[in-house]
């Protein structure tokens, strides 16, 4: 189908330490939780009130799961920017589950580091965007010579 979209971003803060497996064929699959929260004042009682979303992210692009796994740990801020896919499989007891995850592909998707002390870009050939005192990643796949920006 052309003219769609499937692009997600969330800024949110791990509930855990990433979780790093590594399949039969030596690659590496991160998966993050990620919180996300809304806040606002009762009218009726005037207290603060939040609610809290989690997210599961996968990261199959090895330079981001690298990242992730070296520097991410509980209560990190991240910027994560992938597409959602949902999965579908049958339990033990014959019942089947849905999950829907944020995926960061081996060719795209972005992750950023928001409360690290160091500066650096990182992904293919040097590109990836960074804020002051963050640490970024970015993965869009090799460049054509075509491609190149000079």
């Amino acid at each position: 189908m052309s003219g769609s979209v499937n692009k997600a971003i969330i800024i949110g803060n791990l509930g855990k330490d990433p979780d790093v497996r590594t399949t039969q064929d030596g690659k590496q699959i991160v998966t993050l939780s990620v919180a996300t929260s809304d806040s606002w004042k009762d009218r009726q009682t005037g207290e603060r009130r939040e609610k809290v979303e989690w997210h599961r992210a996968v990261i199959f692009n090895e330079h981001l799961g690298k990242v992730a796994a070296d520097y991410l740990r509980k209560g990190s801020k991240v910027y994560l920017e992938g597409s959602l896919q949902t999965r579908k499989w049958t339990d033990q007891a014959g019942v089947e589950k849905y999950a829907t995850e944020i995926v960061l592909q081996a060719f795209n998707g972005t992750l950023v580091l928001l409360d690290g002390k160091k500066e650096v870009h990182g992904g293919e050939q040097g590109y990836g965007s960074a804020q002051p005192g963050a640490y970024s990643a970015q993965s869009s796949g090799p460049m054509d010579e075509d491609e190149i920006p000079f």
